[in-house]
């Protein structure tokens, strides 16, 4: 909660001019706070982190489980399952580009990866270890973790649950996928794009949806960390979507601040890479693409849009997937002393 502001869209909003939102193409490299600077022992640590299953309760749930880097940044699974087979309420956002995202969580309750990568750790229906001590304990029961820790950090005491998320943060800076046919096309490439692509651009701009989805990641206005771009969903309530997929039984950021104006405010979502990341809402409860473009345009625009317009919107976002850095899983550091994950 603490230095975190939102900027609140009103339904009003939603037909502001096309023109005070323009297309921008995916920068190659996020903003990195000052005092986490990226170096290349920092993002190996991190990755080590994110793909190690021992840093969750009993041993069986890493960073990845849920937002697997070896695809769309997500599980593709309406909600994710943790230790014991339990599972949350939401569905897992991808971790791709979400360095450029100026808040983190559906509801926006994380200012920074850093503030992010420490809740999954500590939740019950995720990696459910019991406190940020027990976490700190098990990495430094690892050899060759607070070697690691001790050459990218320095100082006498450097595995704190601080640095566990400051490295884990930074290898989630270098999850950055740009070159998409849209950014080519917006580089001056006018054939990286289809034809219906490019109508399906111009139609989310016509009708109103870049509103909200604007920015180069089609998550919102370029915003300082710590800020949130929050809106209504649904703006328009009452139609057949409500309880067809549940839209408003989870009330967004008013489980964090049950302030009566935040119900239903979400931060508003990526585009980037969109396609991959079936099935979508924060319930996971519209499993194809097609299918959640219908509903966006009528619970957000109150519009009914025909099967070719929903077809080039289709087209649209399927040309925001970029390319992927080729990922390798890391070799992990050994413990050779007994049990370290002990389960009663």
């Amino acid at each position: 909660m603490k230095n975190i502001k939102a900027l609140v869209v009103s339904g009003s909003l939603l037909f502001a001019p096309a023109a005070a939102f323009s297309f921008e193409a995916l920068p190659s490299t996020p903003p990195v706070p000052a005092d986490n600077p990226m170096t290349a022992g920092k993002i190996e640590l991190g990755k080590s982190l994110y793909f190690d299953p021992r840093l969750s309760l009993d041993g069986t749930i890493s960073c990845n489980s849920c937002h697997n880097v070896m695809a769309g940044g997500t599980d593709n699974r309406a909600v994710s399952v943790g230790v014991a087979g339990l599972k949350g309420g939401r569905s897992a956002p991808t971790v791709w580009n979400s360095a450029f995202l100026s808040s983190q969580f559906w509801d926006g309750r994380a200012a920074t990866l850093e503030d992010q990568a420490k809740g999954p750790i500590l939740a019950h229906v995720e990696m459910a270890m019991p406190s940020e001590k027990a976490a700190v304990d098990r990495i430094k029961a690892i050899p060759g973790y607070v070697q690691q820790f001790k050459a990218v950090f320095g100082g006498n005491d450097p595995v704190t649950y601080d640095n566990i998320a400051k490295a884990i943060a930074t290898y989630e800076r270098t999850l950055i996928t740009s070159n998409s046919p849209f950014d080519k096309y917006m580089r001056g490439d006018k054939t990286a794009m289809t034809k219906a692509a490019v109508r399906g651009m111009k139609t989310v701009e016509k009708i109103g949806c870049t509103s909200c989805h604007s920015g180069p990641i089609f998550a919102g206005p370029e915003m300082p960390v710590g800020n949130i771009f929050l809106q209504k969903f649904p703006v328009f309530p009452g139609s057949k979507y409500d309880n067809k997929y549940d839209l408003t039984s989870d009330k967004g950021r008013y489980e964090v601040t049950k302030d009566a104006s935040d119900k239903n405010m979400w931060r508003v979502p990526t585009w980037r890479n969109v396609a991959l990341t079936a099935p979508y809402f924060h319930n996971g409860s519209v499993e194809t693409l097609d299918e959640a473009i219908r509903v966006m345009a009528k619970t957000q625009l109150d519009k009914k849009l025909s099967n070719k317009q929903v077809a080039d919107i289709e087209a649209f976002l399927n040309s925001l997937t970029g390319e992927f850095p080729v990922q390798t899983m890391p070799q992990l550091p050994d413990y050779n002393a007994g049990t370290l994950v002990q389960i009663d």
